[in-house]
């Protein structure tokens, strides 16, 4: 649910509210009583941006699971050399 801003335009009181966006504006000022409470606008408190919101959206073919990919073949490759060294 969203979080709205209001200012009491009688007593100048200001307040958060959490709301469903259906929820009725309020109107009646905590501190003063008043039916004088009106909606602020403000800007959101983060922004989304870039092609995804985690590593793996948005991704085809061999992109998937970069972090993970990058990992398994380094410690695969590892695991061999360690193997060959061994075995001479």
């Amino acid at each position: 649910m969203p979080i709205y801003e209001y200012r009491c335009e009688r007593c100048g009181h200001e307040l958060e509210a959490i709301q469903k966006m259906s929820d009725e504006p309020l109107r009646d000022c905590p501190a003063c009583g008043e039916a004088g409470l009106k909606k602020l606008i403000s800007a959101a408190g983060f922004r989304l941006k870039g092609g995804g919101w985690y590593e793996t959206d948005f991704k085809s073919g061999k992109k998937k699971n970069l972090a993970g990919d990058g990992d398994t073949q380094s410690a695969g490759s590892d695991k061999k050399a360690a193997s060959g060294d061994n075995a001479g």
